[in-house]
């Protein structure tokens, strides 16, 4: 188990990676991600002086490493494994530097990603460079290089007291698992590049949870109240509010649902957008309830994708925080991880945001 710098002496390292004036840039690699393979890992060893390459393969060594990126104070951290690798990483040093944490007090770094997940959300939110050619490579060595385009401050839920970029209830959860229903059974063999990424999520959205919605009930009683951290914001399909602001504690709707998610960044993943309204306003997620019916999902499908489908049985809002009653459990899923089954949530934008490498370019 390596939980200490990556130790390659047999490969020859390229002189770029032995200049000190670069800026000090940690990588972390999650062993376990199906494309943190032998290739990715000799590839960046060549770029990355192996004092600041890192491979994980459990929460404990994550742990270890997070402690070992705060002591050395790295300015910098990549991770390449996923969202949920991801979030895993900024979770410990986030509770690391909190008050109650070894390093309390201490400035986190700033983060990156490396695009090399399932659904890769979070990359798609900054445009992290893909597998394909050196680009996973170049993201690397331009951010140890100075040549970044700008960081993105980034807001994230909280929920059950951890962070994350998006949670939901419903439909949205039986899609998840409905996903990995078809990539476990199905997507294998001359089946697997066609099953295991976008394609399988329309898979599983067109062959399984619509079919089964077709013949069980989707909407179920809900109620949505907001929290106390401020006012919320009803949206239009621009994104701006609609209406006078809902006070702190009032309903934000009540009836039947088949879904109720939020999210701090636009991304699902595979470039599903969601939350297209999420970074319209810092402090806040998206809240998006959904009382569409299957078929209309499966015929708006692409334009649901790409964020650009606005029925009258969407309804978005922003708010700072949010509780959800179902009238019986459903299917929930955070940050794209099942999480079982609750009729009731509360959610809120943590306290404290993240800066993002942002290949974009944008500084927001």
């Amino acid at each position: 188990m390596l939980v200490q710098p990556l130790r390659s002496p047999e490969l020859r390292r390229s002189p770029s990676a032995d200049v000190s004036a670069e800026p000090k840039v940690a990588v972390l690699l999650n062993a376990n991600a199906r494309k943190v393979d032998a290739r990715v890992v000799k590839s960046l060893s060549h770029v990355v002086p192996e004092q600041d390459l890192f491979l994980s393969r459990s929460p404990l060594d994550g742990r270890r490493i997070a402690q070992t990126v705060l002591e050395r104070g790295y300015p910098m951290v990549f991770t390449g494994g996923g969202d949920g690798t991801f979030m895993g990483f900024v979770n410990e040093v986030l509770q690391q530097v909190g008050p109650r944490g070894r390093f309390a007090g201490q400035q986190a770094p700033r983060f990156g990603i490396l695009k090399l997940g399932t659904g890769n959300g979070i990359a798609a939110h900054v445009n992290a460079s893909g597998t394909r050619g050196d680009g996973i490579l170049n993201d690397v060595l331009r951010a140890r290089t100075g040549e970044i385009p700008g960081f993105r401050p980034m807001d994230l839920l909280m929920v059950d007291g951890q962070r994350a970029p998006f949670a939901g209830l419903g439909v949205d959860g039986k899609v998840l698992n409905d996903y990995i229903w078809v990539k476990e059974n199905l997507g294998k063999g001359l089946l697997k590049s066609v099953l295991s990424g976008s394609g399988g999520y329309f898979s599983a959205v067109a062959c399984k949870t619509v079919p089964h919605y077709l013949t069980n009930s989707t909407w179920v009683e809900c109620e949505v109240v907001n929290g106390q951290a401020g006012e919320a914001y009803r949206l239009g399909a621009d994104g701006q509010p609609v209406g006078e602001p809902i006070a702190p504690g009032e309903l934000l709707f009540r009836g039947k649902l088949m879904m109720a998610a939020a999210g701090t960044m636009p991304f699902y993943g595979y470039g599903f957008r969601m939350f297209p309204f999420a970074c319209g306003r810092r402090g806040f997620m998206q809240l998006r309830l959904g009382q569409v019916t299957p078929t209309q999902v499966l015929a708006n499908l692409p334009r649901l994708w790409n964020g650009r489908w606005f029925p009258e049985g969407l309804h978005d809002f922003h708010v700072r925080d949010a509780t959800i009653r179902f009238a019986r459990p459903m299917p929930f899923q955070v940050g794209g991880d099942a999480a079982g089954y609750r009729d009731e949530v509360s959610l809120s934008v943590a306290p404290d945001s993240i800066e993002l490498v942002d290949f974009n370019g944008a500084l927001n």
